[in-house]
């Protein structure tokens, strides 16, 4: 399948946290020959209805929201409040295009706008921006044109405005969501190579692509309930420091291959499937690189802690600019962290898994 056509698809999707649906519609279009679940959260589930009760189950997690903004208020003059959705740092939202849904479900475009330096003084240009001196213009002339001519309201989403594009030099794909919408296309990837592979697995596979992560990875305590797994994946756009350290420091550098996470705020990694993953990419002489996060967290804190212990492997993707309007991401790490993930789940045998299982001693 043209991994490109499915990644473009889902980062121009607009999806932000709880609004969810156009990326569920995309999961859809792209889930094979599997069933595909979905429920009230917008959380997905592929190949869950297929699970073998006799066979441990393991769960490629990813999640398919995107950090945005919600209408908070129309002020007189038919600018938007705004509340952040996720983790935004106000100065990078400034001056950019966004699409504000409206009450019959249009997206339309409008700017976010601050005092022009026109009219700042001088202790207005050093200050420095907070997200209350920010409001999405939506070209309008009063409240009422906003609410009866525009029909937006309190409470829609908000989201950028940045449209896929792909750079055949560099091989470096520019786009916004790539947390996590790369993660979801890497599950969706994995799932639909291995489609007549999946059912002589010793393990059942499922993808279970979950909604709300960037509020408090809430989606992830429901899919680790429902699908129960003996171990999980998760597949995620993590942040790339290559313009933030010196190169002996690097953790997450674009082209340089799949980034195995050893910690972060929400888990620590069970060392014995990192060594797995390891291995796996040793035999395929797949690149790797390795990061313990002094923050952050993943679906892998939830996940962790679900079904009585579950062990969790981070793998991320690289992307700069996280929690911005506009990422890059490499193509050749993202179809590396694709590659690595099945020669893991190929090579992963029935003894591994219960190799995790609980231990009596006597």
């Amino acid at each position: 399948m043209n991994y490109l056509n499915l990644i473009e698809d889902l980062t121009n999707a607009k999806g932000m946290s709880g609004f969810e649906e156009e990326v569920v519609e995309v999961i859809k279009r792209y889930k094979g020959k599997y069933t595909l679940q979905v429920d009230s959260m917008n959380n997905c589930y592929l190949n869950l209805d297929k699970k073998d009760p006799n066979k441990p189950t393991v769960m490629l997690d990813s999640h398919i929201d995107e950090v945005g903004l919600m209408v908070k208020a129309i002020d007189e003059n038919g600018l938007l409040c705004i509340q952040p959705i996720g983790g935004w740092v106000p100065s990078n939202l400034t001056a950019q295009i966004f699409y504000v849904r409206n009450t019959e479900g249009q997206y339309l475009k409008g700017i976010s706008a601050t005092k022009p330096i026109h009219f700042m003084t001088a202790e207005e240009r050093t200050k420095k921006i907070d997200i209350t001196d920010i409001k999405i213009d939506m070209g309008a002339t009063s409240r009422k044109q906003v609410i009866e001519d525009l029909k937006i309201a309190v409470g829609q989403p908000i989201v950028p405005a940045t449209r896929f594009s792909y750079n055949e030099v560099t091989h470096t794909i520019l786009a916004k969501g790539f947390d996590n919408r790369i993660g979801t296309a890497c599950a969706v990837a994995i799932m639909r190579d291995l489609e007549d592979e999946v059912d002589s697995f010793p393990f059942n596979l499922v993808a279970a692509p979950a909604a709300q992560e960037e509020v408090g990875t809430r989606g992830a305590t429901l899919t680790v309930r429902r699908v129960q797994p003996n171990l999980a994946v998760i597949l995620e756009g993590t942040p790339s420091d290559d313009f933030t350290n010196p190169d002996p420091l690097l953790q997450g550098k674009l082209g340089a291959g799949p980034q195995i996470r050893h910690r972060d705020n929400s888990y620590v990694a069970n060392t014995a499937l990192i060594d797995l993953f390891n291995q796996a990419a040793q035999a395929e002489n797949i690149p790797t690189q390795h990061a313990v996060r002094e923050g952050g967290g993943t679906n892998a804190g939830p996940i962790s802690l679900g079904n009585l212990g579950t062990p969790c492997a981070t793998i991320g993707i690289p992307s700069r600019y996280a929690h911005t309007n506009a990422c890059f991401c490499s193509y050749d790490d993202f179809h590396a962290t694709v590659e690595l993930t099945k020669a893991f789940l190929r090579r992963l045998t029935l003894e591994d898994i219960q190799s995790f299982d609980l231990k009596t001693f006597h």
